[in-house]
């Protein structure tokens, strides 16, 4: 009696069990582990303000993070486009510091965490369209071979 009660309760927790390590599977993959993923992440979360209250512009921030992924100090504009009205800049300079409230703290690995904890990055945020670069190659560039 008592083993076919052990055997049922077994059978009810045999989900649970892998529920919880499919989250926990699911929750790793989420991690960031590399330079790449942390500016990508942050890129999903970037909004830029609607265009009827600024005028886009390119802009950038120097940021450091610690070991667990929250905003070490306090972020810096280094970069903004030269021609932009101050109402583009303020909008704009807006949009990224809630950006990065938003995003953070940033889900690092471990190993992830300990390599950048206190390096600054320069995260730039553009918006102008910029032309493909053309593919073709030019024959008086290339070297003549006999």
């Amino acid at each position: 009696m008592a083993a076919a009660r052990s055997r049922r309760l077994s059978l009810a927790a045999a989900p649970l069990v892998w529920l919880a390590l499919t989250a926990n599977a699911a929750a790793e993959s989420e991690r960031l582990d590399s330079i790449k993923d942390i500016v990508l992440a942050i890129h999903r979360c970037w909004r830029p303000p609607p265009a009827d209250k600024a005028g886009p512009i390119d802009i950038t921030v120097i940021v450091s993070f610690n070991r667990a992924g929250a905003i070490l100090g306090h972020p810096r504009i280094s970069y903004e486009t030269q021609g932009a009205t101050d109402n583009d800049r303020l909008q704009y300079r807006l949009a990224v510091m809630e950006t990065l409230q938003r995003c953070t703290p940033l889900p690092f690995t471990e190993s992830l965490g300990g390599a950048v904890a206190g390096r600054p990055f320069a995260i730039p945020f553009r918006n102008k369209k910029y032309p493909p670069r053309s593919q073709e190659r030019r024959a008086w560039l290339l070297p003549k071979i006999l």
